[in-house]
């Protein structure tokens, strides 16, 4: 795989010639000792179980995985997981004050055909020693994951690139949804799909449930792959990952699509009404 000390060939040469993100290309984390790391995939399966838990009582359940830890250290590992609770709270995936937030567009609206609306957020990815996270693309009425990425940091550059690699592939959407972390607030992302004639949504802060149809896919992503395999590294992840979204899209039946598969409907636009 890739060679950060190869002498002919440069890392953004060999990220070309795998088809791996340059921006998204993978180190180990390496800030956290092991138990913070042990108490964040705990974090993280209180979290996916109980999505509305919010540091107090996320703190009290890490105590059933034998984590007797103070309420600072709880809020500073959340923040770092970039973990949303659905209710309104302190937030932890806080917009720049110098960016303008948009209105959430999708309440009572009717998704009805393929590139209408996509969804794209962030996950904390645990793995053996360290962790990533996960950025991914959905289009919401096929559930079709249209592109996806990892890295071992959340950046505006990052996230363009992901969203600007779907649109080349795929095509401009109609509606482009996302939280109001600053990622996705920036000038950056938000002029390059108004430039795109995209039409930009956000959830409303502190309202996750808005991007319900993306929290699904991480449950999926995690209960189905990511929990049941201790990825070593980044090469791992990026492997493991890149089997699961072709089962997602390709194999997977889903009961929300009339048991469809998120290719059949996305590839021959079928149409499901939500």
């Amino acid at each position: 795989m890739i060679d950060k000390t190869h002498k002919q060939i440069s890392v953004t040469r060999q990220c070309t010639l795998l088809n791996v993100s340059r921006s998204g290309f993978y180190y180990e984390h390496r800030g956290e000792c092991k138990r913070n790391l042990a108490i964040m995939e705990a974090i993280d399966r209180i979290h996916l179980k109980y999505p509305f838990y919010g540091f107090r009582r996320i703190r009290h359940e890490l105590q059933n995985y034998h984590f007797f830890v103070g309420k600072k250290l709880v809020i500073r590992l959340m923040k770092l997981m970039a973990i949303d609770v659905i209710y309104s709270k302190q937030n932890t995936s806080k917009p720049n004050k110098e960016h303008k937030i948009y209105p959430y567009l999708l309440r009572g609206l009717p998704i009805e055909r393929n590139n209408q609306v996509w969804e794209m957020d962030i996950t904390y990815i645990p793995m053996k020693h360290g962790f990533m996270y996960l950025a991914a693309l959905i289009d919401v009425h096929s559930r079709f994951v249209l592109q996806w990425d990892i890295s071992n940091t959340m950046n505006t550059h990052w996230c363009k690139e992901i969203a600007a690699n779907a649109i080349a592939k795929y095509g401009a959407p109609e509606i482009f949804n996302t939280d109001q972390g600053s990622q996705f607030t920036s000038h950056l992302f938000t002029d390059y799909l108004l430039e795109n004639q995209i039409k930009v949504s956000m959830n409303g802060r502190g309202r996750a449930i808005d991007n319900i149809f993306i929290e699904r896919l991480w449950r999926s992503v995690k209960q189905e792959n990511i929990y049941l395999n201790a990825y070593e590294n980044g090469q791992e992840l990026y492997a493991g990952l890149n089997d699961f979204f072709e089962f997602y899209n390709h194999k997977r039946p889903h009961q929300s699509l009339d048991y469809h598969c998120p290719n059949e409907l996305y590839k021959n636009n079928y149409r499901i009404v939500a």
